[in-house]
């Protein structure tokens, strides 16, 4: 049987990863590749520092810090450096590569035996409180007048530019928040699985759009709190299908890359199926109106 329990508490841990994938590629229409590197940034420098003998909590702000910082920095490369977003994520990935084993000093770090915010309370609940303050803080966030901007500038940036908002600035914060959002989520699975290791990163902005793109399918995203929520779900049910993948017997653990790839072009390709579906199923309903309605017609003349 699966082990649901343990696929819904992985799925809150990587939830926070979820909400920002989402601010960079449903709110900013911002391919960001950061997401890779900034996910390991944010494990290991809770991991250096809680193994330093910082407060865990600490050493989570720390983490949270380290990814805005990150952000900043791609931002910055592609608003101020005019580097095509795309690359700009690739080059930030790559250098934080070499980063992050400089933090580390190795490329593993264990954190068993250690004190983790995870030590004294059950991983679930304390996880669910994160994700739900997260969750409430951004969409309090996006209600304001620059989280307004920020929500403007990815729908139609020229727009809002001829407004006097500065679509740089929104940018630089908007991928600065999504990748301190990782950071922190690395920051957590470094913990909760008892160590840092410099290839944890490999892959998470797959599974990040794959938690926002199955959350959407299912959930629907009609508001910004909705959409949120929809993330948040997307990323449990996201690891529910894994654990279920992996009842079946030509799977192997080390598949898991190639099932999240199968779940997210499925999560792509569903719902465009549907839409034609719908769309002929409508046209063939449409076209039996018209010849009832000149069926009569017909007959008079």
């Amino acid at each position: 049987m699966p082990d649901f329990m343990g696929a819904i508490e992985l799925g809150l841990l990587y939830a926070l990863m979820a909400l920002g994938v989402y601010i960079t590629f449903r709110i900013l229409d911002f391919p960001d590749l950061t997401v890779d590197g900034s996910f390991t940034t944010g494990g290991g420098v809770a991991a250096v520092l809680i193994t330093h003998g910082v407060s865990p909590w600490l050493a989570c702000l720390a983490a949270f810090a380290a990814g805005l910082a990150a952000g900043a920095c791609t931002g910055l490369l592609h608003t101020k450096g005019r580097v095509n977003g795309l690359l700009s994520g690739i080059l930030m990935m790559i250098a934080l590569y070499s980063i992050n084993l400089r933090i580390m000093g190795r490329p593993n770090i264990s954190l068993l035996g250690g004190d983790t915010i995870f030590t004294s309370v059950s991983p679930m609940l304390l996880v669910l409180i994160v994700v739900i303050i997260a969750k409430v803080l951004l969409d309090a966030f996006f209600k304001t007048d620059l989280g307004l901007a920020l929500r403007a500038t990815g729908d139609n940036a020229r727009m809002i530019r001829s407004f006097g908002a500065n679509t740089d600035n929104t940018t630089i914060l908007g991928v600065s928040l999504s990748n301190g959002l990782v950071a922190l989520s690395g920051a957590l699975i470094a913990q909760q699985s008892g160590f840092a290791d410099i290839s944890m990163g490999i892959g998470m902005i797959v599974i990040g759009l794959a938690s926002v793109i199955i959350g959407e399918a299912i959930f629907g995203a009609r508001s910004v709190f909705f959409a949120t929520l929809a993330a948040v779900l997307g990323s449990i049910v996201y690891r529910i299908i894994v654990a279920i993948a992996y009842q079946v017997e030509w799977l192997k653990a080390s598949d898991l890359k190639l099932i999240t790839a199968l779940i997210v072009i499925i999560a792509l390709v569903l719902p465009s199926v549907q839409r034609s579906l719908k769309q002929k199923s409508m046209a063939k309903k449409r076209s039996a109106e018209l010849l009832a309605a000149a069926g009569p017609k017909g007959g008079a003349r």
